[in-house]
């Protein structure tokens, strides 16, 4: 019991904190589609982050997402791109040197604004993640679960920067 006590009093007096690991007294949050941005992203590619985004403060905070909510989110895909990683040499001057692997990079840019602690608010932040992959592989066959995985890490540091005050 005397724990318990003890536990409730820390996380009290460590300021308003929920065990979801939102930190904020904001009941809502807007979030603006976000527009892709890039050359080479699927075209869908905004919608289906700003869903992602919605899911993850919806499923990891008691924030409801609303249309003017006392948190707000706004940006856009900044950058999908594809570079040659692990370079093998084909042993033969006249013969291109391929790729062992790739890299899928993705960033978003966001600006954030909380109207009730405007000294957490920052404007045009980019987030960005990558994963390598096989040349191997077939690239569309791979594509959406890459785009999962990355998204995964950058939703988890948007929140962390907003809300989770890490």
């Amino acid at each position: 019991m005397t724990l318990i006590i003890a536990l409730a009093g820390i996380a009290s007096g460590c300021g308003v904190y929920s065990f979801s690991g939102a930190a904020t007294t904001a009941k809502t949050i807007s979030i603006d589609p976000f527009f892709n941005n890039t050359d080479l992203a699927p075209a869908n590619i905004g919608a289906t982050f700003t869903n992602k985004l919605k899911d993850y403060y919806q499923q990891n905070s008691s924030l409801r997402v609303a249309e003017a909510g006392e948190l707000h989110i706004e940006g856009t895909v900044s950058e999908y791109r594809i570079n040659a990683m692990a370079p093998v040499s084909t042993g033969r001057p006249n013969d291109p040197n391929t790729a062992a692997l790739s890299r899928l990079t993705i960033s978003v840019k966001i600006s954030f604004e909380d109207s009730i602690e405007p000294k957490n608010n920052f404007k045009d932040r980019t987030f960005s993640f990558y994963k390598d992959f096989d040349n191997n592989l077939n690239f569309t066959t791979i594509q959406e679960d890459l785009e999962k995985q990355i998204f995964n890490q950058i939703l988890i540091d948007i929140f962390n920067a907003t809300v989770a005050n890490w």
